[in-house]
């Protein structure tokens, strides 16, 4: 085993943290971009929109409530992808904040 000094220990340390700090934040990014508001969730939207027309013309309310239910639940769907996306951004920040302190708390004699 190789002896490691607590100077070595903390640089360690202080590097795994803002390495996977890193990665929070472009995982955040990517949550963000991808999943917000996609191509499939919006033509779910749009399609949802024309048979609440539909119904509304036919005086169908069945179909109208089941078309503004789906249409609550997509933009939840979207508010939670994005809501994710942000938690790991700002997890990925804070990671990347404590691996500065740790080097900070480096005192070299």
């Amino acid at each position: 085993m190789i002896p490691l000094s607590t100077i070595d220990m903390q640089v360690i340390i202080a590097a795994t943290i803002f390495i996977l700090g890193g990665l929070c934040v472009l995982l955040g990014i990517f949550v963000l971009v991808s999943r917000g508001y996609s191509r499939e969730i919006r033509a779910l939207a749009t399609q949802s929109a024309r048979l609440g027309r539909k119904g509304m013309a036919d005086e169908v309310t069945g179909l109208v409530n089941s078309a503004s239910e789906l249409v609550g639940a997509l933009n939840s769907l979207v508010k939670t992808a994005s809501g994710a996306g942000l938690f790991l951004i700002i997890l990925g920040v804070g990671m990347i904040a404590a691996s500065y302190w740790v080097v900070q708390q480096i005192q070299v004699i």
